[in-house]
């Protein structure tokens, strides 16, 4: 297989060049050139955003094009344009950010969408995929169009900052804040299996939207931060806290508190996050692993650093203030 990646030297990107170059494809990516990519891999260069910046992609074909776009949906549109009669199907890592707000139980890729227009420049997150996913469709067609909408992306190389911040804060040790309750269900999904389970997808035919995330209750919260202490060997002690309590005291979840997202008490967010139905990328062959695994990878990967890869800023802050859960903790003894 010829796979070609845009982008593929961070997160989503880098996990599928290395699942390509695993899998012994002809990979090549096409990116600004500014980072290095494993041995045997092409690179072409080029800035999607400037004038002309695409014309390293106006020659060569390939079997399978994936495409981690999260901007103007004109830039996936002009992409798409540009290899139309060159490429045999596009892949597009879209977002399960592009359906409605709020989403009903249990939402399957039937669920309401947002609104997205393919010509758009610079919107809104979920605007931005929407409008990536209709500038696909326009080009390539349903048939020749895979549309891989993920949940929460966990795992090595994660540009985000949520498990690192869960790690490097276990790794300080002492009494850390748990938020509850720890029975509360995770449905997220390590990179590296979206990253198998898209290029199986893509070398198999497959079409259409899927979501991609682990199945509802994959794992909770108590399992992913007692992993967490496991792994970094710290003496950190879980102190939980009722998800009233640490709501009350200001914290916002998701943000501050990575991954947390109380069921009871943000019933909508809780819905949109972690009770998605997988049925369909499940019956498509999907396999995720243990969160224990995930944690133990992104521990290693957070210990070693590359000389010739170093690691970025994350793309967002988040964590919760130390003085904050300080407060919350002692109001609690």
């Amino acid at each position: 297989m010829r796979l070609l990646v845009l982008g593929g030297t961070e997160f989503a990107g880098r996990a599928l060049v290395a699942a390509g170059v695993e899998r012994g494809w002809e990979v090549t990516v096409f990116n600004r050139g500014t980072r290095p990519v494993p041995a045997g891999v092409e690179t072409l260069v080029g800035d999607r955003t400037e004038p002309g910046g695409l014309a390293a992609l106006e020659a060569g074909e390939w079997d399978v094009v994936v495409d981690t776009w999260a901007a103007q949906p004109r830039a996936v549109r002009d992409t798409a344009r540009l290899l139309q009669g060159r490429v045999g199907r596009y892949v597009y890592v879209s977002s399960c950010s592009v359906y409605a707000f709020p989403q009903p139980v249990g939402f399957d890729e039937s669920a309401p969408l947002v609104a997205g227009d393919p010509d758009a420049g610079e919107v809104e997150y979920p605007q931005a995929k929407r409008g990536g996913e209709l500038a696909v469709l326009d080009v390539f067609g349903a048939e020749r169009s895979l549309l891989v909408r993920a949940g929460l992306l966990l795992g090595p190389w994660e540009n985000v900052d949520r498990l690192p911040w869960w790690l490097r804060r276990v790794a300080e040790g002492g009494p850390v804040l748990a938020p509850g309750p720890g029975g509360n269900p995770l449905q997220y999904i390590d990179i590296r299996d979206l990253a198998a389970w898209t290029l199986d997808a893509a070398a198999a035919g497959l079409h259409g939207p899927y979501n991609m995330v682990s199945e509802q209750g994959h794992a909770t919260m108590e399992e992913l931060l007692t992993a967490c202490v496991r792994v970094t060997g710290s003496d950190a002690e879980l102190r939980w806290v009722d998800a009233r309590t640490v709501l009350d005291a200001g914290v916002e979840p998701w943000t501050e508190l990575p991954v947390w997202v109380p069921r009871e008490e943000t019933p909508e967010l809780f819905n949109a996050v972690y009770r998605q139905d997988v049925s369909k990328a499940v019956a498509a062959g999907l396999r995720c692993r243990p969160v224990a695994e995930t944690v133990a990878d992104t521990w290693a990967w957070m210990r070693t650093e590359d000389p010739d890869r170093p690691r970025r800023a994350p793309r967002r802050t988040v964590g919760l203030d130390r003085a904050v859960e300080e407060r919350i903790l002692a109001d609690k003894e």
